[in-house]
């Protein structure tokens, strides 16, 4: 008789772990219609989104992503809560076939498209080939950074990070501008918004 052993790293089981999780997350997202849970939900998604980062050794991702998933979008999502019901409206389902076909198609070409990608960690991708290539050799000289990632977003990429910087002030800025009209409206309430409406 010839036994199998199996050996599984402990990061491929925590890998699919946080998977696993991400999906449960999901799917109690999509069923839910307690606004305040999903909200709640989503910080979750968003803080495993991040464990899921640092363990691919991609902690600047991480960081960005518990910085602005779990912790200032959560916030802002609360606080439009504050202008709205706590509880979703139920809906009748309704089929629609144009949007199903649509799903479909887009689904089919990026499946696709995945076809002609080179293989997980392969050294002649075109990626690890020239530019990645150029950066985990010169960086070093170039930029007194020990974490390539990082020289790449504060340095090479410094003007476009600056950039994404800016844009997440502007949305987050906004969201708090229209938090304060919505509440300058004479004190009105959002059950008195919706008596009116129906």
């Amino acid at each position: 008789m010839t036994s199998y052993h199996f050996n599984v790293s402990p990061i491929l089981l925590v890998d699919l772990s946080l998977l696993t999780m991400l999906l449960l997350v999901a799917v109690a997202m999509l069923r839910s219609r307690h606004l305040f849970a999903v909200v709640m939900l989503s910080g979750i998604y968003s803080l495993l989104s991040a464990a899921f980062f640092v363990s691919l050794d991609a902690v600047d991702v991480a960081f960005t992503e518990a910085a602005v998933g779990a912790g200032v979008s959560t916030v802002l999502m609360l606080a439009g809560m504050l202008l709205t019901a706590r509880r979703e409206k139920p809906l009748e389902p309704r089929r629609v076939p144009i949007a199903r076909l649509a799903v479909f198609a887009t689904g089919a070409a990026l499946i696709y498209a995945t076809i002609d990608m080179p293989a997980f960690g392969d050294p002649n991708a075109p990626a690890n080939s020239y530019v990645g290539q150029a950066y985990v050799e010169e960086t070093p000289g170039d930029i007194a950074v020990p974490n390539i990632v990082t020289a790449v977003l504060a340095s090479y990429r410094g003007f476009d990070t600056l950039g994404e910087t800016l844009v997440i002030f502007t949305a987050g800025l906004a969201v708090i501008l229209l938090l304060g009209v919505g509440s300058a409206r004479g004190g009105r309430e959002v059950s008195d918004i919706d008596e009116e409406e129906t």
